[in-house]
């Protein structure tokens, strides 16, 4: 399992209950994803996942809790974004109250997002003919 950083701990706890609950069932999903992920904190405050570039990315807000997954060619089968469709850098999937974490889609689609930055990246992937 790749390392937990205090600091997003740190983090989480300042979110209510609920979002605290998710988030540490996503992260457990995220970590199980690819032993290579590692925590870190961006943008002075917020929990970053990254690996060879960002991966993911949590953001709680007030009657959600968003999970910003930073490939926008990653390919999701299962339908699991529901946020940024046609965004250029990040799409995200925002989870409310009392949803339940489709955590083997989610494994699924993160590796994607890993396999794209340890190929370079989806920037280059993009431009390649």
């Amino acid at each position: 399992m790749g390392r937990h950083d205090p600091r997003v701990d740190e983090y989480l706890a300042t979110l209510p209950g609920w979002q605290q609950d998710l988030a540490a069932e996503l992260r457990e999903v995220i970590h199980e994803a690819d032993p290579g992920i590692e925590e870190t904190i961006k943008r002075t405050r917020l929990p970053y996942f990254t690996c060879e570039g960002n991966v993911c990315a949590f953001l709680g807000a007030r009657d959600h809790l968003n999970l910003f997954v930073y490939d926008p060619i990653a390919p999701d089968p299962d339908g699991l974004i529901n946020q940024g469709q046609g965004n250029a850098t990040a799409r995200s999937i925002q989870f409310r109250e009392g949803e339940v974490v489709r955590r083997e889609p989610l494994a699924t689609l993160l590796r994607a997002v890993v396999a794209n930055n340890r190929a370079g990246g989806w920037r280059s992937l993009t431009r390649r003919p």
